[in-house]
């Protein structure tokens, strides 16, 4: 690597001293060359050098197995809260630049059918996916799940219905003919599996509507503006994540968590994936592969505040399968639009 780098630096003078003598002869023609000051006559070896000099960097890096994208574009979840999540942004822009030695930046897309078109046009290299949105890519070949998730040691958790403390429902049938909030309609765990419970549960028909159940179905933007819905009284409840409820306070604040309950759980839910852009070089995606496995070790604090637990590799359809059954159960019933995200 060392002997091929030198190489290269020899190759790039000895074109160097090609051309200085040959602009040099040129300026000749002008006025004489040699009565102008060696400060003055130095500066088109300077502008050469100059020149040369990113291309010499960027096959310093190739040689040492840097990465070949220039601006590495990550896009997250928009399910925190705002604030927290531009600190989250910035936090990941700076962990990511330092050990790839590149620009990167940080996206919140707020409709994750961005996400399928940005992978297949390239403008984005890698984003923080529910599985449902990993299952999509996947169908369209966009992306490919490289990375996922271990919630308490395991490669997937559950989902929860959530209502306020003082209500008097103890399971998701007590909720007939009430007003609910899912998380969004791309959410595994508060949209996905509960829909696929309902039908397997028989309170929904297989062909039938959301809406013969529910008196009212609205669509967050994400699991807190969904939980924000039940608190305000908009809705008796509302489907997320159990560890919206369960864990830290990233996602609600303790006078929040205090007013609600978990009125019923459902699931399996596989895993939030890291997924990869379909056409990144093998090369690349292997260094990226190990720059995010590295926050296991060198920040597990920034990790967990963003992907909520240890990264690891999995088998993409194996961790996918269940989907397979709740997306068709979503599909056959009756289209429920509901209010838009909010």
């Amino acid at each position: 690597m060392r002997y091929s780098l030198l190489r290269l630096i020899l190759k790039k003078f000895s074109s160097l001293y090609f051309h200085y003598h040959l602009i040099t002869k040129k300026m000749k023609v002008f006025f004489n060359f040699h009565s102008i000051p060696f400060s003055i006559q130095i500066i088109p070896l300077l502008l050469l050098i100059l020149s040369c000099s990113t291309e010499v960097e960027e096959n310093q890096a190739n040689s040492e197995g840097g990465l070949s994208i220039k601006k590495l574009v990550v896009a997250l979840k928009a399910n925190k809260n705002p604030q927290m999540m531009l600190e989250q942004k910035n936090h990941l822009e700076e962990y990511l630049s330092n050990k790839l030695n590149r620009t990167v930046e940080v996206i919140i897309p707020s409709d994750s059918s961005i996400v399928v078109e940005s992978f297949r046009n390239g403008t984005l290299d890698v984003g923080y996916l529910s599985s449902t949105d990993a299952a999509r890519n996947l169908e369209q070949k966009t992306a490919s799940v490289f990375l996922v998730h271990l919630k308490n040691g395991k490669t997937f958790y559950e989902s929860v219905w959530l209502s306020l403390k003082e209500k008097s429902f103890e399971s998701i049938a007590d909720l007939k003919q009430k007003p609910i909030a899912f998380a969004s309609r791309s959410s595994t765990s508060g949209y996905l599996i509960p829909v696929w419970d309902l039908v397997e549960k028989g309170l929904v028909k297989g062909d039938g509507s959301l809406k013969d159940f529910f008196s009212e179905v609205i669509y967050g933007s994400g699991y807190v503006s969904a939980v924000e819905k039940v608190l305000s009284g908009e809705v008796e409840a509302a489907a997320v994540s159990d560890y919206v409820y369960k864990g830290d306070y990233s996602y609600l604040k303790p006078s929040q968590k205090s007013k609600l309950k978990i009125v019923q759980s459902q699931g399996p839910v596989p895993a939030h994936t890291l997924c990869i852009r379909s056409s990144i070089s093998d090369e690349d995606k292997k260094i990226l592969l190990n720059a995010f496995l590295g926050m296991n070790e060198d920040n597990p604090e920034l990790r967990d505040e963003l992907f909520n637990g240890k990264l690891i590799t999995v088998d993409q359809d194996e961790h996918l399968e269940i989907l397979k059954k709740a997306f068709y159960a979503e599909q056959n019933l009756k289209s429920t639009s509901g209010n838009p995200p909010s």
